[in-house]
């Protein structure tokens, strides 16, 4: 059964969505109502986030390192829990997630979980990690019909429908839904107005791999004497997050995976920026603009 208290404050937050509640269906099944879903999800990450929260400051067992990243046994644990909730609830749905995946993931609707987005941080007891949790529908053809496309391009013909992001070190729950508002702890939010660089704070995303860290590196010199200040966090979920409630005014990484961005993309649409990506060859890879809408002329083109 869920936590009574996780449960009660996820359905309140979903109680200032109630306008926007929608319901779906899947093959052979009821509707599920979106607003239900929502709940659910911010069940889920509350109760990842107090796992994390929990294992802070404990020995960590590591189960793959390389030079710039890291892969902890709790990252599989979190999302264990994450699963449990939401396939507990819906069995009927597909689950794409960084630490591996249940059901069909190019199937009508899907999650897509990040566990723990922040893994370096969090393993050397930085406090700035989060979960990300998203649900997306496959778009649909004209009249309705469910466009086919090419196996390659089918990972790319999604859309999240609304999307979660918790902060367990500082409680923050951002929640999202498509055509809706971007809410913090409840509260609706937006992006910033600023539209000289000189004035932003623009946070960059660093890759693992050589050609995108050269990429990133020439962003950085470009970006370096032209902008406030420049941070680099090592979260892509929270940079997200960040853009939408106006804290940083632009984000830049030219490779990230889609459980990182997924419920952050639709975080700053709904709060009136822009979120710009272009899908790259490697599966579910991308690379991304996300920003308040008035700074990508200014902003340099590697991502």
């Amino acid at each position: 059964m869920p936590d009574k208290l996780l449960l009660e404050r996820a359905r309140s937050l979903c109680c200032a969505l109630a306008s926007m509640t929608r319901t779906l269906r899947t093959p052979h099944t009821s509707p599920i109502n979106w607003s239900d879903a929502l709940g659910y999800a911010v069940e889920a990450a509350r109760s990842a986030g107090k796992l994390m929260r929990d294992n802070l400051r404990l020995p960590k067992k590591i189960n793959e390192a390389t030079q710039h990243d890291i892969k902890l046994e709790l990252d599989v644990r979190c999302q264990k829990r994450i699963e449990k909730i939401l396939l507990g609830e819906f069995p009927q749905l597909a689950l794409l997630g960084e630490e591996g995946s249940a059901g069909e993931i190019v199937s009508e609707h899907r999650w897509v979980v990040d566990p723990i987005d922040g893994t370096v941080n969090y393993a050397h007891g930085i406090p700035h990690a989060c979960v990300s949790i998203a649900w997306q529908t496959r778009h649909s053809g004209r009249g309705g019909k469910k466009t086919k496309l090419p196996s390659s391009h089918r990972e790319h013909a999604y859309e999240t429908q609304f999307g979660v992001i918790y902060d367990p070190f500082c409680d923050e729950l951002w929640t999202a839904i498509r055509s809706g508002a971007a809410r913090l702890n409840g509260k609706l939010i937006q992006v910033s107005q600023r539209r000289r660089l000189d004035e932003c704070v623009v946070t960059l995303g660093f890759s693992k791999d050589p050609g995108t860290l050269e990429q990133m590196l020439a962003g950085f010199n470009f970006l370096l004497h032209r902008v406030r200040k420049l941070r680099i966090m090592g979260a892509g979920a929270l940079d997200l997050a960040y853009v939408a409630c106006g804290r940083f005014d632009a984000y830049l990484e030219p490779r990230v995976r889609l459980w990182d961005i997924a419920a952050g993309g639709l975080l700053i649409e709904c709060a009136g920026g822009e979120f710009w990506r272009e899908p790259l060859p490697l599966a579910h890879a991308y690379r991304i603009i996300a920003s308040n809408g008035k700074l990508r002329k200014q902003l340099p083109k590697f991502a």
